[in-house]
This record gives structure tokens, C-alpha cells and sequence, in this order.
């Protein structure tokens, strides 16, 4: 059986109620595919940094999934041709 792992990276920044955050998958030959999220507080809601940061770290990972299911759909279809994926 052969294994591999793929590290992902998430940074988080903040600034003021808002949180952004970018997650990155390093691709070999590719370079990269980054996803980025974004996360506001409402000012009526209580300061919790770690809100922020788990649901713009949320978004930032489901926006990478979808890049990453574009570019295997694309190198699917290369190889196929156009496919239902």
C-alpha cells in the first residue's frame, strides 16, 4: 500500500470584527491552490476570537475544496474528455 499526505496551511488574520483567512495546499508541478474565507462580527454579538477564527478558517477550507475539485474536474476532462464529474 502506498501513503501520502498533503499538509494544508491556514493563516488567519485579523482586523477590527472582521477575520480573514487563507489555506493553502502546496501542489506538486502546480504550485499552489489557496482558498480564502472571511468572517464578521456582529456588533451586537460578544468578542470571541476563536468564532472568528474557526468559521473564516471554515470558508477559507470549503472555498480550497472547491478549487481543487475545479482543477480535478479539469484534469479529468483532459484525459476523458467531457465528463458528468
Amino acid at each position: 500500500m502506498r501513503s501520502k499526505q498533503w499538509d494544508v496551511r491556514v493563516s488567519i488574520t485579523e482586523d477590527g470584527d472582521e477575520t480573514f483567512a487563507r489555506a493553502v495546499l502546496p501542489v506538486a508541478g502546480a504550485g499552489e491552490l489557496a482558498g480564502i474565507g472571511r468572517a464578521r462580527r456582529n456588533p451586537s454579538d460578544d468578542p470571541v476570537a476563536e468564532i472568528g477564527d474557526e468559521l473564516a478558517a471554515a470558508r477559507a477550507l470549503a472555498d480550497l475544496s472547491g478549487r481543487l475539485m475545479s482543477v480535478t474536474s479539469a484534469d479529468i476532462a483532459q484525459l476523458t474528455g467531457p465528463t458528468s464529474w
